[in-house]
Order: structure tokens, then sequence, then C-alpha cells
């Protein structure tokens, strides 16, 4: 749930950014690139960047989707005119990719690369550690031929240096090269807190490491540490999803409020239903309930924090009820959890939640809801007392606990007590 894709415009400014210094300049990476959007067209990429004008260009979808070459996506080659064309036939225009069909609204611009060889990157992170895949084959049909793949593990607690990283890498042509931009890459891989990290494929130019496709993906969960260093970045939707009208609602809310509120809708028929503190607590909670075999039956994720006002936590716990209560479905579990808060007043967050629930109340009890709560910091006895009297003025089944219960245990309760 934490692993989110972000564009590769985003990852190439990112990798532009950062090899030089990873790699003591042995590695640079220039950057150029542009990305159009709805709010800025090629003819406004051009003013900023203007090689768009002068050289030969590659142009594709920017939307977190792969095979776009397979689906006659990429266009190579092409002048300035051709560019805009073929952006203007492609923009807002419905396709289908894997099942999954939207609107085509963001494009990756840079400088057509001509290149023979092709090379295979990629750093994928599992709870034992990392694994680096390389090949000197890439491209599309890499996954054919995945025998050719060297695949070196590293441990959490491994200190790999660049050496150690070479030796295991073929020898040949560009080898120190390659050594260097592979050990950089893992470094940034790590400082940046990537979950996934491919570049597909990456060539040699003049003596010059040139990505031409990254995918990447971050682990959102690491804002606090990693913030800085990924900048003003936009998580973009999965391709194909189309917001609710709530999650809609929430995230206009979220842009205007100093706190976090997010809401993302999983299944709207789905008996688990959280309202919970904190993004790492939403992961947690999360993992538990996927953990527990029951993932299918989570309905929605998201979280709220940053000491949000009683008055948006209101609107977000209004938002919630609304969407768990439209499906008829009896039987369902509200789990109102989190942590150890350390500044935020957890009665005064618990005085928008009541309110919420107030309103809610008959279609809860229609519909069999029963609410398990844990929560802990500032206030959290008064929150608490509040919640407890809650259940019993509107007969709704209510269990409530403070820090003595693991934070997760709620979740096997709820889960337990499913019909």
């Amino acid at each position: 749930m934490s692993h989110v894709s972000i564009r590769e415009y985003d990852a190439k400014k990112m990798l532009a950014h950062a090899l030089s210094r990873y790699s003591d300049g042995r590695v640079a990476y220039d950057g150029r690139v542009a990305l159009v959007t709805p709010h800025k067209d090629i003819s406004a990429c051009a003013v900023e960047h203007g090689w768009i004008m002068s050289e030969r260009l590659a142009i594709k979808p920017d939307m977190v989707f792969g095979k776009r070459g397979k689906h006659g996506l990429i266009l190579l080659k092409a002048s300035f005119e051709e560019a805009k064309q073929w952006i203007q036939e492609k923009s807002n225009k419905a396709i289908t990719v894997s099942n999954l069909s939207g609107t085509l609204t963001h494009f990756l611009i840079e400088p057509f690369i001509p290149h023979e060889a092709e090379y295979y990157v990629a750093i994928k992170g599992t709870r034992e550690g990392d694994t680096i895949y390389f090949s000197e084959g890439g491209g599309v049909a890499i996954e054919d031929h995945w025998d050719r793949v060297i695949e070196m593990r590293i441990g959490i607690l491994d200190d790999s240096s660049a050496q150690d990283i070479a030796r295991k890498l073929p020898k040949g042509a560009h080898s120190e090269l390659i050594a260097a931009f592979v050990n950089a890459l893992f470094r940034f891989y790590v400082d940046y807190n990537f979950a996934f990290l491919e570049i597909n494929p990456f060539t040699i130019v003049d003596d010059k490491i040139i990505p031409l496709d990254v995918v990447a993906k971050l682990d959102s969960t690491a804002n606090f540490e990693s913030g800085e260093l990924w900048g003003n970045i936009e998580f973009p939707p999965s391709f194909g999803k189309n917001f609710l009208h709530e999650e809609e609602y929430i995230k206009s809310l979220d842009e205007k409020t100093g706190a976090s509120l997010k809401l993302t809708v999983l299944n709207p028929q789905g008996r688990l239903w959280t309202l919970v503190a904190g993004g790492g607590a939403s992961v947690i909670y999360a993992d538990t309930i996927s953990d527990a075999g029951y993932g299918k039956e989570m309905a929605n994720y998201g979280e709220y924090s940053g000491n949000p006002s009683t008055e948006e936590t209101y609107e977000y716990a209004k938002t919630v009820l609304g969407l768990m209560v439209k499906n008829p479905k009896k039987g369902k579990a509200l789990i109102i959890g989190g942590g150890i808060a350390n500044f935020t007043d957890v009665a005064q967050t618990f005085v928008g939640i009541i309110r919420a629930m107030r309103e809610y109340a008959q279609k809860l009890g229609e519909l069999d809801v029963r609410v398990y709560v844990r929560r802990g910091g500032p206030n959290y006895e008064e929150g608490l007392k509040n919640m407890k009297q809650l259940g019993k003025e509107i007969g709704v089944p209510m269990e409530v606990y403070g820090p003595e219960l693991h934070m997760t245990e709620i979740v096997h309760k709820a889960i337990q007590n499913l019909p």
C-alpha cells in the first residue's frame, strides 16, 4: 500500500540531480526532459527548453503504465511540428492498456538518442533487503531473456561497496563506467527511499550513461525522511482509475489544509472500513488486514494526520461513513485506530468523528456495524471516554481501547467478529 508510482519525468529529474553526487562526478546525466500536461502544451515547454525546437525528439505518455512501445505510444526521431501534431492526436483520446481504459493527458518529451547497445538495471526491495538486477541485453525483450540477468542480493545490514558491486558485474567495454553507475544508482535508491527502480534500457553515448526508459516507485511512508529530496512531487493516480466524488472531495480538503487528509476507496462492497490517524498507522493496518487474508474485504485506505481541526476531521469521517452505508450489505466493521500521537489532540479529533457518527447512527445500526477504537496520545483518556459514551447513546456495538492494547489487535478483533 505504501509503494506509489511516480512519473518518469520526476524519476529522471531526480537522477539528473543525484547521479553526479553519488558517483563522485564519474557519472553525469543532463536530465533534458519536459512534461506536457493539460495546463502546459509543447509550445510552452519549448519556451523553457530550447532543444525542443532544435533537436529530434522522443515522445511518450507519462502516466505510470508500461508497454508503451507495444501499444504504439512512442514517437521517435520527431521534429517539433511532428511531435506537436502527435500529442494533439493522442491527447484526451480514450485508450485501453492491459484491460485498463483511460485518456492520455501527460506526455514526456526528450531528445532522441541514436544508439546501439542497450543495458538493463533494476533494484527491488524485499523484507530481507534489496536485489540489483543487471543485463547487457536490455530492451523490450528482457523478460524473454531473463536467464541472462545477473542478480545481486544485498541484505539490510550489508555495507556493499562499489568494489563489491563491480566484482559481480560482467567485464567488458565500459565495465568501469557501468559499475560506477550501478553503485551510484543503488546509493540513490537507498537515500531517496525507492521501493522499486528500473531503467530499461539505458545506453552509453560518448562515455555518458543515458537512461532511456525509467519506472520508479517510492515508499510514501518515508516522506518524513526523504521528502526534501523528492521535492514538490506529484503521486499520479493509476492509469484508468476514475476518482469517486468522495475521493475528489477529500483531495480538495487536503489541498486547503496544513494537515493531511487522504482517502482511496479500494472496494466499496468491502466489510472492513477504517478511520486511521497517521500515514504510518494506515500502512500498518492495511498490511495487518492483508496478512490476515482479508485484503479483499478492505474497503478503503487513507489517513488523517497533522493535527486536523475538528471540522476537518468531521468532514473526513462523514465522507468515509457515507461511503460505508451506501452498500446495504450488513455486518461491517469500522476500525478507528492509530498509534500514540505526539501532538494531535485525540479528544479534539474525536469530537469531529463523534459528530459524524451521530449523524449516521441510524444507518450504522441498520447495517449491524461494529466499531473498534484504539488510540493514544494527548487527551486520549477524554477522547476514549467520549467514544464509550457515544456507543451507549446510539446503541452501536463498540469496543474502545487505549495504548494498553497493541495497535493491530483491534484488526484481529474486528475480523473475528465479522459474520
